[in-house]
Parts: structure tokens; C-alpha cells; sequence
């Protein structure tokens, strides 16, 4: 168990790592999506492509300036639904939790 100056130092480094994290993101471009927009909207479907072959489009995105992971024009929520649910199904997100009875599975 721990005694309660190994907590505090704990909290200090977690609450500076957190301002330092927030500090950083602050100072991020942001770039004119206005020209994204002009395109048909993104739904459900759209969205649940993107995030099935989003470990692609990432490594895609690294050496070509004009793919995106994220589709910037899209209808809202249930694009973001459908991109979480891909990327859930792409890297497997309930697996271990559906045979965690079985001994020979995980």
C-alpha cells in the first residue's frame, strides 16, 4: 500500500503531465476547412468504412498530405458513431470480453 507522500507525488506528476499536455495542444495549427466542405456530406456508412480501414489510411496519411483519417465534412453524430463502431470492429474491442469464461481463448 502506498503512504500518502508516494499519492501526492504521484497527483504533482500526473497534474503537470495533464497542464503540459493541455499547454502543448493549444499551440496546434488549425487549418481553413472551408474547402473540405463543398463535398457531399459523410453519414453512418461513410463513417463505418473509415474507421474499418483506418490503420491504412493513417499509415497512407503519413506520406500523402491530402489523405485524412477523419472525414471533416460529415453529418454529426451518427458519422461518429459509425467511425468508432469500424474501428472497434478493425481492432477487435469486445474479443477478450466474449470469452473470458474459456481458458484456451484468451
Amino acid at each position: 500500500m502506498r503512504n500518502n507522500k508516494q499519492v501526492n507525488k504521484y497527483l504533482k506528476i500526473v497534474g503537470i503531465a495533464l497542464i503540459a499536455i493541455v499547454l502543448i495542444t493549444g499551440c496546434a495549427k488549425s487549418i481553413d476547412v472551408s474547402a473540405c466542405l463543398g463535398d457531399k456530406t459523410y453519414g453512418f456508412w461513410n463513417g463505418l468504412w473509415h474507421g474499418l480501414i483506418s490503420p491504412i489510411t493513417f499509415i497512407v496519411s503519413l506520406f500523402k498530405e491530402r489523405v485524412a483519417v477523419y472525414g471533416v465534412n460529415n453529418n454529426g453524430g451518427w458519422y461518429d458513431f459509425g467511425f468508432l463502431l469500424g474501428v472497434a470492429i478493425t481492432f477487435g474491442g469486445s474479443s477478450k470480453a466474449s470469452c473470458h469464461t474459456k481458458k484456451s481463448c484468451c
